[in-house]
């Protein structure tokens, strides 16, 4: 039996123990310092009533426990790896963020514990994806990775609702993003790259933010031409995110832009996502493409009605624990998420959500 500590209760949360609280392979213990999302919880897992901010108290929850799994905002990752390092506790968490996945990476080294952020969609599984294509070439040229969680029935001028971390979206449309052009590693800045393409019939947008790649234009320097990340939308939102953030300056003021968009913007888990990757290079001496396309649609899981970004996150982050419990990855140091086949992922319990 695997001893499991999630932290944060939280729409992430609740997925996430919706997925493994069902499972008799683990014991699955719930931390949040909100007894009202505590409250909330599927029947089975226990619950902790935790604030993760005091190290302290941390601490003393993770006795005992085999692997501690952060869906608590990006801010709060640096403290809990920090811990968990402490503690000798395997890491797993789904951050976005560029300088805490940088800042989890350097914990990792010398650990005896697995270390492993970055475990969602985007940063994810996307890159699991994208490196298994890449895998089919003799040399690179082109790799577009491309992933948005969009509301089945858009009701406002944004064209969008909330389905995750608000503060988590807000850092991806304000954050430089990494790419490699010409060869090399550089940074972009976020909303730009409009390009607009259809799927299915359907005129999406898309656009540069921050994060998606993942390590994954560290893994294929040197090795392609071209490799970038943008998030999808409907057409038209990328305009208005750009007047927010730039022309009225919220990227400055992040707090407030949350607050606007949370009171403003209507949460929905009735919502799809799109997961859009295409690479070309040569083989056997010819120009090929290929191109790996797959959409997830919300529902009910468990007790829950889920959201599609709450499944495919979740299920992503419980694949990479259900693999490393199997003894499929290393079992100590910093793993990448590309470090998984996609054949792997999509054999697990969980990884068969994206199937």
């Amino acid at each position: 039996m695997t001893n499991v500590l999630l932290l944060g209760a939280g729409n992430i949360g609740v997925a996430i123990a919706e997925l493994l609280g069902r499972m008799q392979d683990y014991t699955l213990t719930v931390a949040e310092r909100d007894e009202t999302r505590l409250a909330g919880m599927p029947a089975g897992v226990h619950k902790l009533p935790l604030d993760v901010t005091d190290r302290s108290e941390l601490r003393k929850a993770l006795s005992g426990i085999d692997a501690v799994l952060s869906a608590c905002p990006f801010f709060l990752n640096v403290a809990i790896a920090e811990v968990a390092r402490e503690a000798g506790v395997h890491y797993f968490d789904l951050t976005e963020d560029v300088a805490t996945a940088r800042r989890v990476r350097e914990l990792a080294v010398g650990a005896d514990t697995v270390f492993i952020p970055q475990c969602g969609l985007a940063p994810g599984f996307i890159s699991i994806a994208a490196s298994d294509l890449a895998k089919r070439f003799d040399k690179l040229n082109r790799v577009r990775m491309r992933v948005g969680a969009l509301p089945l029935f858009p009701s406002n001028a944004l064209k969008y609702n909330l389905t995750w971390s608000t503060a988590g979206l807000i850092n991806e449309y304000c954050n430089p993003c990494h790419v490699i052009h010409d060869g090399a590693v550089r940074e972009v800045l976020p909303l730009e790259g409009l390009e607009e393409f259809s799927l299915d019939g359907a005129t999406y947008e898309a656009f540069n933010t921050s994060g998606g790649l993942g390590t994954l234009w560290e893994t294929l320097a040197g090795k392609v031409d071209f490799l970038n990340y943008k998030t999808i939308r409907y057409p038209g939102h990328c305009e208005l995110i750009r007047f927010l953030c730039n022309d009225l300056r919220l990227c400055e003021r992040r707090k407030l832009f949350q607050d606007v968009l949370e009171h403003a913007v209507p949460v929905t888990t009735q919502d799809v996502v799109l997961i859009f990757v295409t690479v070309s290079g040569t083989r056997n001496g010819r120009l090929v493409q290929e191109t790996y396309t797959k959409k997830v649609y919300h529902g009910k899981v468990g007790d829950h009605e889920l959201s599609a970004i709450q499944i495919t996150t979740a299920a992503a982050l419980c694949a990479m624990l259900d693999l490393h419990r199997e003894g499929k990855l290393p079992k100590a140091g910093f793993v990448k998420q590309e470090d998984v086949s996609l054949a792997t992922f999509l054999g697990n319990r969980f990884g068969q959500y994206y199937g």
